[in-house]
């Protein structure tokens, strides 16, 4: 008995379609390799909100993140942020939706921003650097693990 693919019962959209789907795909997210590659290679043009609580973000945070939860993102608050930066928020993981909250709010006033993928979960998860405390901290002088991709 022959059976048929569930894979192959939808197929894809030509080529160049599918190319400018995933193209405005990753125009929204990141994932925790390509930033810790940029925030390890001092990349200025990005920073990184962390859209938690002050209590979360002391516990452990992305090298370098600023603290900034979500709930806290007024207009006046965020006219304080450089409109010429990127921006990347995250929460805690897939199962939190801060970071979606914050990327919301930032791009509703105007700001360019990415979500990252799995947040402090999938970060942690790749073995990517923490800092603890109130200050936002620098990155550590290591080399990366490579992600295998």
């Amino acid at each position: 008995m022959s059976r048929q693919s569930l894979v192959m019962q939808y197929l894809p959209p030509d080529a160049q379609e599918n190319a400018a789907r995933l193209r405005h795909k990753l125009s929204y997210y990141t994932d925790a390799w390509d930033l810790a590659q940029d925030l390890a290679a001092g990349i200025e043009a990005l920073v990184v909100i962390d859209t938690r609580s002050a209590a979360q973000y002391h516990n452990g945070h992305i090298c370098g993140a600023i603290s900034f939860p979500h709930r806290e993102m007024t207009d006046e608050r965020l006219r304080c942020l450089d409109a010429d930066k990127v921006y990347v928020t995250y929460c805690d993981g897939i199962g939190c939706n801060g970071s979606t909250r914050g990327a919301l709010r930032l791009a509703a006033a105007g700001f360019r921003v990415k979500e990252l993928i799995g947040g402090l979960d999938f970060w942690c998860r790749d073995n990517h650097p923490l800092i603890q405390g109130s200050e936002p901290g620098s990155w550590p002088d290591i080399s990366l693990p490579d992600c295998g991709c």
